[in-house]
């Protein structure tokens, strides 16, 4: 009998749901919206029918299937107390006890887990792609924020409160960019999808760069892909979001890595699709700040989840991890 997990990623719009084998397929796969009338448990009961359903209908696919656990992978998420402690852009309040409430349904399950959108990333990285029999690395996750995942010793840090990991909350700039979290200088600031944006109207505005293919496009229009577009095809202005988005990350990188000596560094998200525009200028910065005795040691790459899937594959990753 083939064994099978369930991940279930919620973000602020929808909340995405797979039985995943593994080897890290998806085998059935479905969505359901993230409600915005704060009625937690109502969401539960909906997302429990919801998981059933998809479980039901890839029972008929793949007959001999045994369903282990449930991993979610959610914002603010706690590990540790299964809980989601108050998300910004989801429209329950406070504190909410949602793998108690989930198991309720599921009582039947080994294993009920949750935790933050990153941490699963990375945790889908070592069970299912290129972070296999690493013991110590790094995920980065890039796009509206900038998320990170830290595995030593092959395990993840989570620290004493549940909520290790916030490298993308390093002060980068002292007095900089305002940050989505109301801080300043974040990394996040300067490396997110939105960061990338800011970039390139400061850029536009300090060159009066009028002739440049990103001019005509609104702040609300303008994104990453459309950044990626335009330096593909030699505009000056893309070219040099990608290098200043680079030389940042590669020095948020170099402290990351001065604290945790991994062997690697995965980069998830929208703006790796960008690949050497993006890769290039971040290894070539995280090793201009590195100290002599980590030089030329880390490799940076690019995650092998499928980014249509990544999240679910990572969040049902978290069902595996828990039952080691």
């Amino acid at each position: 009998m083939k064994q099978v997990s369930v991940g279930v990623d919620i973000g602020g719009t929808n909340s995405a749901i797979g039985v995943v084998d593994e080897s890290g397929h998806v085998l059935a796969k479905d969505n359901i919206e993230t409600p915005g009338h704060g009625d937690v448990n109502k969401y539960v009961c909906d997302l429990s029918d919801a998981i059933r359903k998809l479980i039901t209908n890839a029972k008929l696919l793949n007959e001999d299937i045994e369903i282990v656990g449930i991993g979610i992978g959610a914002p603010n998420g706690n590990y540790y107390n299964g809980t989601i402690e108050y998300a910004p852009n989801l429209s329950f309040e406070g504190v909410v006890p949602l793998v108690e409430l989930l198991k309720k349904h599921f009582a039947d399950l080994k294993a009920v887990a949750l935790t933050n959108d990153a941490n699963a990333a990375a945790i889908g990285e070592m069970i299912y792609g290129g972070a296999k029999g690493m013991k110590n690395f790094v995920m980065y996750t890039l796009g509206t924020g900038v998320g990170s995942g830290l595995v030593v010793n092959g395990d993840l840090v989570y620290g004493a409160d549940g909520f290790a990991g916030e490298c993308g909350h390093t002060t980068l700039i002292p007095g900089g960019r305002l940050c989505g979290c109301g801080s300043l200088g974040h990394l996040e600031a300067y490396c997110s999808a939105p960061g990338m944006k800011r970039t390139a109207f400061e850029l536009l505005a300090k060159y009066n760069a009028t002739d440049s293919l990103l001019a005509d496009k609104s702040f609300t229009e303008l994104n990453s892909k459309m950044i990626y577009d335009a330096a593909v095809k030699g505009d000056k202005v893309a070219l040099e979001v990608f290098e200043l988005t680079g030389h940042y990350l590669g020095q948020g990188l170099a402290d990351t890595v001065h604290h945790l000596s991994p062997e690697a560094v995965f980069l998830f998200g929208g703006p790796t699709a960008a690949g050497d525009f993006i890769f290039n200028p971040a290894t070539k910065s995280m090793e201009d700040h590195l100290l002599p005795i980590f030089k030329n040691k880390i490799k940076i790459l690019p995650s092998k989840l499928d980014q249509g899937d990544a999240a679910i594959i990572g969040a049902s990753a978290l069902a595996w991890k828990e039952l080691e």
